[in-house]
């Protein structure tokens, strides 16, 4: 069997290579939902937010490194290692993906009153450009990588969008992949319909 035949059938099957080990890209539960505006937070209408449970296994000294190879391999490269804020706020600059690589924390997504989710360590959530989210509460170890698609990168935006930033919303360009698995992913199926 040729190698690219090889790399796209592990691909159908959620597993993937990344220096010379073979890694489970997802034997996640998907969770997907739409978020409409609330109040001063766009969300968007048109992108579910999707939810990947259970994504990657949590082991080793630096589990934020595993997260940080698989954006990376699914071309989406990680921008920081922090938490999630405990303000309501968005995006306008880019499609964000979090993995969840310690501890557990309570988010709110949509703004004010709108979707509560627990997220823990191993999950990860993919926030379409627009989506409000908030930290509700969190364990000492709750920690975040962040990543974005190529030529995109945030903003904190925390008031209804201006002109501008309405703009830039309605103009920003869908991701080549899914972030956790790549050109099969939910994000090819859910967001480019």
């Amino acid at each position: 069997m040729q190698r690219r035949h090889f790399n796209a059938a592990m691909a159908g099957l959620g597993l993937s290579f990344g220096n010379g080990r073979v890694f489970a890209a997802s034997p996640a539960k998907i969770e997907t939902f739409l978020l409409h505006a609330n109040d001063w937070v766009p969300n968007n209408s048109r992108l579910p937010v999707i939810l990947y449970r259970n994504a990657l296994p949590i082991s080793g000294d630096d589990p934020g490194g595993a997260f940080e190879e698989l954006f990376r391999r699914n071309g989406w490269p990680p921008q920081w290692r922090n938490g999630v804020y405990d303000f309501h706020h968005y995006h306008t600059e880019g499609h964000e993906v979090l993995g969840f690589s310690g501890g557990s924390a309570r988010l709110m997504l949509g703004g004010p009153h709108a979707r509560e989710v627990q997220v823990r360590a191993g999950d990860i959530a993919l926030l379409p450009a627009g989506t409000g989210h908030k930290n509700l509460g969190s364990d000492a170890e709750f920690a975040v990588i962040g990543a974005y698609p190529p030529g995109q990168s945030f903003d904190i935006v925390r008031q209804a969008p201006n002109p501008a930033q309405r703009q830039r919303l309605e103009r920003l360009p869908f991701p080549a992949t899914d972030p956790v698995q790549g050109a099969n992913g939910p994000t090819i199926k859910e967001w480019h319909l």
